[in-house]
C-alpha cells in the first residue's frame, strides 16, 4: 500500500505502535513507556511537516511518507559475517564497540565496558532496569513537543547506545557505535535512541558510523542526546554512508555546562533523502561549542543541514564551518541559526558555509542565521556558493597538472578542510580513502 498524505502516514505509525507495545510485557507499565504513550500522541497531533512549514521549505519528505515502512519493533536474524563487518567497520585496535543491526544490538559483534567509571551498553537494559541517569536526562535536550521526527522516535524508542562516563575519567580509546541496516522481508523503519551522559571533568571520543549492506529501501531516524558535565572535553564524529535509496534523519541534541567543549564533526555521503539536525545547549559560562559539517551529494540525492547554537550564558564560543560538494542534479540545504540571549554577553560566535558545484545542473539553498539579544559579542557568519576556482585551476595548469587532474585536487582540498580536523588518524585515513573513492565515481559526470 502507498500512502499519499501526512496523515494516513501518521494512522499507519500509530496502528504499529499498539503492536509495539504488544512486544514490552511488563516494560509498557514503566515511566519511560509513559513518554512514549505522550510522544506518539504528540505525533498525532502535529502531523509530519510540509513544505509551508518554514523548517522544511527546502526539503520535500513525500517520498519519506509514501512508503509503508515497518517498524524493527522485534529483532531480525542477522546474516552478517565476522568479515563482512570487518569490511563494514573503521578498525580500532581495543576500542569498545557497539553493533546495531536493523535497529537492534547484536551482542556477538559488540565489545561493551561497564567499569573503571564507564558504562557503555544498549539503551534497552537502562530502560528496563528503570536507570535513575535514564529518566533524568531522556527527552530533557531532545524534545518531542515540536519535531514530528523526534516524536517518531520517541513513541518508539528502545534500543540504541547508553554510555555513560563518570566524573574526571578520561577514555583513551574511541568509542565505536556502528549501525547497519540490512535486506529484509519487508521494508523498514529504525528508530535508534542513543542516550551519552558525559560527567566533569571527563573525556571521549565517539564514532557513529551508518552503513548498509541492503539493497532495498529502509528509513532510519534517529536521535541522540547528549550532556556535557563541566569542564569535560567530548568529540563525536558522525559517518553517513547509507544506501542511495535510503532516507535518514538524524537529530544530535546537546546541553554543554560550565568550561565544557563539544566538537561534532558530520560526514554525509549517502542516502536519498537526508536530513541532519544539530542543535546545542550552552547552558552555563565559558562553553566552547565546534561543529564541522562535509556532504557529498550525487546523481539526485538531497541533503539537509540544519545546526542550531543557543548561546543562553555568558562567555562562551561557538565555531562553525560547513562545506558542501554537489554533481549531477544534487540538493544541498543548509541552515545554520545562532541565537545570543540577552545575558550572553561576551559571546563569541563564527559560522561559515561554502558549497562548491561541479554540475550546472546542482543546487544548493543556504540560510544562515543571527538572533542577537546582547550588545558586547563578536558574531559572524558567510556563506558562499560557486564553481571551483579559476586562478588555482590555471595555477595548478601552468604546472603541469592536467585539467581533470587539477580540478580533482581542488575538490580533495576542499573536503579535507573538514575530514582534517577530526582528531582520529584512523577515521581521516578512511574519509581520504572514500572522499577520493566518491569523487572518482563523478569524474565521468563532469568529463561530459
Amino acid at each position: 500500500m502507498t500512502m499519499k498524505t501526512s496523515e494516513e502516514t501518521v494512522r499507519w505509525y500509530l496502528s504499529q505502535f499498539g503492536s509495539f507495545e504488544k512486544t514490552l510485557n511488563g516494560e509498557s507499565r514503566s515511566p519511560v513507556h509513559a513518554i512514549r504513550k505522550a510522544a506518539i500522541h504528540r505525533l498525532e497531533e502535529l502531523g509530519f511537516p510540509g513544505k509551508k512549514n518554514e523548517e522544511w521549505r527546502f526539503t520535500d519528505i513525500q517520498p519519506i511518507l509514501r512508503e509503508q515502512f515497518l517498524p524493527a519493533t522485534t529483532r531480525t536474524d542477522s546474516s552478517l559475517s565476522e568479515l563482512e563487518l570487518r569490511k563494514l567497520t573503521i578498525p580500532f585496535e581495543g576500542s569498545h564497540r557497539l553493533v546495531f543491526v536493523n535497529g537492534h544490538l547484536v551482542p556477538q559483534f559488540s565489545r561493551t565496558h561497564s567499569a573503571d567509571g564507564v558504562i557503555i551498553s544498549d539503551l534497552s537494559e537502562a530502560i528496563c532496569g528503570e536507570n535513575e541517569k535514564v529518566l533524568q536526562h531522556l527527552t530533557h535536550s531532545a524534545s518531542y513537543e515540536t519535531d514530528a521526527f523526534t516524536a517518531l522516535n520517541t513513541g518508539f524508542m528502545r534500543d540504541g547506545a547508553y554510555i555513560v562516563v563518570s566524573d574526571g575519567c578520561n577514555v583513551p580509546e574511541p568509542v565505536s557505535i556502528l549501525f547497519i541496516s540490512t535486506d529484509t522481508t519487508a521494508p523498514l523503519t529504525t528508530q535508534p535512541r542513543n542516550l551519552i551522559i558525559v560527567g566533569n571533568d571527563a573525556r571521549v571520543s565517539l564514532l557513529v558510523h551508518y552503513v548498509h549492506h541492503s539493497k532495498q529501501a529502509y528509513f532510519a531516524n534517529i536521535v541522540t542526546e547528549l550532556f556535557a558535565g563541566e569542564r569535560s572535553n567530548v568529540e563525536v564524529t558522525l559517518i553517513q554512508e547509507e544506501s542511495v535509496k535510503s532516507f535518514h534523519v538524524d537529530s544530535l541534541s546537546m546541553r554543554q555546562q560550565r568550561g565544557s567543549r563539544v566538537t561534532v564533526n558530520s560526514i554525509t555521503f549517502g542516502g536519498a533523502i537526508v536530513r541532519n539536525n544539530v542543535t546545542s545547549l550552552l547552558d552555563d559560562e565559558e562553553c566552547i561549542c565546534m561543529l564541522n559539517g562535509l556532504s557529498l551529494g550525487t546523481g539526485e540525492q538531497h541533503i539537509d543541514n540544519h545546526t542550531t547554537i543557543d548561546h543562553a550564558k555568558p562567555r562562551c564560543e561557538s565555531h562553525e564551518l560547513y562545506k558542501t560538494i554537489l554533481s549531477g542534479r544534487s540538493r544541498g540545504v543548509f541552515n545554520g541559526k545562532i541565537f545570543v540571549r540577552k545575558d550572553a554577553q561576551k559571546t563569541d560566535a563564527k559560522q561559515t558555509n561554502k558549497t562548491l558545484l561541479l554540475s550546472d545542473d546542482a543546487t544548493m539553498n543556504a540560510k544562515p542565521q543571527l538572533e542577537i539579544f546582547a550588545d558586547d559579542v563578536k558574531c559572524t557568519h558567510g556563506a558562499t556558493i560557486g564553481a571551483l576556482d579559476t586562478e588555482s585551476l590555471f595555477y595548478l595548469r601552468s604546472r603541469g597538472i592536467g585539467e581533470q587532474e587539477a580540478k580533482d585536487l581542488l575538490t580533495f582540498a576542499f573536503g579535507s578542510d573538514v575530514t582534517e580536523r577530526i582528531s582520529s588518524e584512523a577515521v581521516r585515513r578512511h574519509l581520504s580513502r572514500l572522499l577520493r573513492k566518491r569523487l572518482d565515481t563523478i569524474q565521468p559526470a563532469r568529463e561530459k
